[in-house]
């Protein structure tokens, strides 16, 4: 069957999925409104799908049905999405439809105001291998004025009528991103945002909404991701009547932006699925998709990496890196990445930041020795950069103080003794380009850990006329200057960094090959922010690092094994002192490593499934095939109270498994209600990694 289909009888779209159907009809006001949104249907079917109407019939309620991009128009009363002051003052779009067209999964609708020659376009597009829709918008001024856009979202999403609402979404700060929060829909409209020019630590553009039923395993599940990296907003409105439905975009309240004639303006894709089989469903749905239509390279393994910085802080120079270099390969590590403080006058993080060459007092010959070095012990090569930012006291800024965000009449903000380059300018974003192709091209750079240390403050551009726009305009420079980098330097990979887990959306992912969670590296920590990292984003693209213990964020002493442990949930790297861990230490770490790439493609490729068993015990079960994996954490326990086996999910009940590394023998049927018995060490801070493969 087709995956668009029209029927123009009533003037309704279809759009299919393997598990899912989605809706949308021309209201007699040529409004495009929301039809249905779960399982499958067919057109026909579809077509019988009553509008709803408010059963508070009065002057004071709001149209009936919902718009696939609420505008200002008559009696809308909700959040919009689309907000737009014409030159003569006018607001709000009265709509005509004009037509649409299909190219495969591709759906366009093609709408105009019925007055002013402001064009709209809303997309849809659907993969046969997956339920999530993309969907985005694009205006376009085709008249003589400019015309003020003060919101465009890329879509609006309503949620089917059920008698209470449930939202996740994730929530934290520095040192403590991703942190999963339930919690029921108030009557109300709720805001969640960044207004800091990145995603940001402390909200992430994914939400959920379910019926409060659905769990792990279970339930209906509506969820929606914003595929963009800087500033954004989406707010969800439960209304008095028992509808549910949330718009979002890009850019927060307040800005405007002036479309020039003849300029479009198009959206970021604000991506949505539906699913019937829980919490654990969406995310392995989100998980594949995020492989099969937003990563560059989904098929390559993320390589075992180390990085400096909590070996060397900005104490960085040629011989002490070569020293953790010979350190590292010792025990398999496949990548070095040399830290902060390689570049200018960089002794602290008050100066050089802009300065990028390299510091010839510490590298006298340059960077090439210590590549040559790293590149003969068996190992590539990374370095972190952090473009977008400058020190007060560099070259740089002294040469160009008007390429910084700021604002006539202000102060300039120092955060990390740092100020923001706007990229928003042609000259700042070439020159961005330029240092960092020379730097890749002269090094043969293999790996970037591109960072981001801190938000917008006077985000102002003097002397041009439509400043606001540099909200935007700085990520989309962001965005070229990564993917001009990838198509010039094939080989070059890139993790998102923005003092940790303050970049991370499939706007980023769709120009970098795995995400920086947080800059808390403290193992018990971990485990609940990788947990919330799960729900959207796979094992693939998350960077985790084992680091010393005590923790330097915490201060908390935990075992090597739980800590390598916690990150092979992801892509591990080792962020310690080499130098002073012990002989005992490193050889067990060398241990720990092999482990860990005899289970990667498994961790790295499979579906992954988050489990729970007695009092703190959580684990991630991932299936590739035959091949199981089973990583499991108890951060604390009572004496003399061990969990009881922990139960699997994603095993066959018919099925029979084996222990690759003790040989036992378990029945899929007893995996599933009775558990999996873990080997675990007593005492605090137990962990277990079992490897299973099914047999029968």
């Amino acid at each position: 069957m087709p995956a668009v289909l029209f029927h123009p009888d009533h003037r309704l779209w279809l759009l299919r999925g393997p598990g899912s159907a989605y809706a949308v009809r021309l209201a007699e006001d040529d409004s495009v409104r929301h039809v249905h949104w779960g399982a499958v249907l067919t057109a026909d079917q579809a077509a019988e799908v009553a509008a709803p109407v408010s059963p508070a019939a009065s002057s004071f309620e709001a149209v009936a049905g919902a718009d696939e991009l609420p505008a200002e128009s008559g009696a809308r009363f909700g959040p919009a999405g689309l907000l737009v002051r014409f030159a003569d003052g006018t607001r709000g779009v009265e709509w005509l439809y004009e037509g649409h067209d299909v190219d495969g999964g591709h759906l366009r609708i093609r709408l105009r105001d019925r007055h002013y020659p402001l064009h709209v376009e809303l997309h849809y597009r659907v993969y046969a291998d997956s339920d999530v829709i993309e969907r985005w918008t694009v205006v376009e001024n085709r008249d003589r004025s400019p015309v003020t856009v003060l919101r465009c979202d890329s879509a609006s999403w309503t949620a089917p009528r059920r008698a209470r609402y449930r939202m996740s979404h994730l929530v934290g700060g520095w040192n403590s991103e991703f942190q999963l929060r339930r919690t029921e829909v108030p009557v109300a409209e709720t805001v969640l945002t960044s207004r800091r020019g990145l995603t940001s630590h402390h909200a992430n553009p994914w939400l959920a909404v379910d019926d409060g039923a659905a769990c792990e395993e279970h339930g209906e599940v509506w969820s929606t991701a914003l595929a963009w990296s800087g500033s954004w907003r989406v707010t969800v409105h439960r209304d008095p009547v028992g509808r549910t439905t949330w718009t979002g975009g890009f850019g927060h309240e307040g800005l405007a932006w002036s479309l020039a004639p003849g300029e479009t303006l198009e959206t970021p894709v604000f991506a949505g699925l539906y699913t019937a089989g829980g919490f654990g469903a969406a995310s392995r749905a989100w998980h594949a998709y995020v492989r099969g239509h937003v990563l560059s390279h989904p098929d390559e393994t993320r390589p075992v990496l180390y990085n400096s910085w909590e070996a060397t802080g900005f104490d960085v120079d040629e011989a002490g890196q070569m020293a953790l270099a010979a350190r590292a390969a010792r025990l398999g590590v496949e990548l070095f990445v040399m830290d902060d403080g390689w570049f200018g006058a960089r002794r602290s993080e008050r100066a050089g930041l802009g300065d990028w060459t390299p510091d010839p007092g510490r590298f006298p010959a340059g960077l090439g020795p210590l590549a040559a070095e790293v590149r003969r012990l068996g190992m590539r090569f990374g370095l972190w950069v952090e473009p977008e930012m400058v020190n007060p006291d560099s070259d740089l800024y002294r040469a160009h103080p008007d390429w910084v965000l700021h604002m006539a009449n202000r102060g300039r903000t120092e955060m990390r003794h740092q100020l923001v380059l706007n990229l928003a300018r042609p000259d700042t974003a070439a020159w961005t380009h330029a240092w960092l192709d020379r730097l890749v091209a002269e090094h043969r750079i293999d790996f970037l850990k591109w960072d981001a240390n801190r938000p917008f403050t006077e985000a102002g551009w003097p002397g041009h006329e439509d400043p606001d726009r540099l909200w935007i305009e700085h990520t989309r420079a962001v965005y070229r200057i990564m993917d001009r980098l990838r198509a010039d330097h094939p080989g070059l990979r890139i993790e998102a960094c923005a003092g940790g887990g303050g970049r991370a959306d499939l706007g980023i992912l769709a120009r970098t090959d795995q995400v920086w969670a947080s800059d808390n590296t403290d193992p018990v920590d971990r485990i609940g922010i990788q947990h919330g990292f799960s729900q959207l984003y796979p094992a693939q693209v998350m960077s985790a690092w084992v680091t010393d213990s005590p923790n330097a964020a915490t201060g908390r002493r935990t075992p090597l094994r739980f800590r390598f442990h916690v990150a092979m949930a992801g892509v591990p790297g080792i962020g310690g002192d080499l130098t002073s861990w012990t002989e005992e230490e490193l050889k067990e770490s060398a241990e720990l490593v092999a482990a860990y790439k005899s289970v990667r493609a498994v961790i790295q490729h499979g579906a992954q499934h988050r489990l729970r068993g007695d009092g703190t015990l959580t684990a991630f079960q991932y299936v590739r095939d035959d091949d199981h994996v089973v990583l499991a954490w108890c951060p604390t326990r009572p004496f003399g109270h061990g969990p009881a086996p922990l139960p699997l999910t994603a095993v066959r009940p018919d099925g029979v498994y084996r222990d690759l590394d003790s040989g036992a023998v378990h029945r899929g049927a007893v995996l599933l209600r009775s558990g999996l018995p873990l080997d675990l060490p007593p005492g605090d801070h137990a962990s277990a990694l079992v490897r299973l493969r099914r047999i029968e």
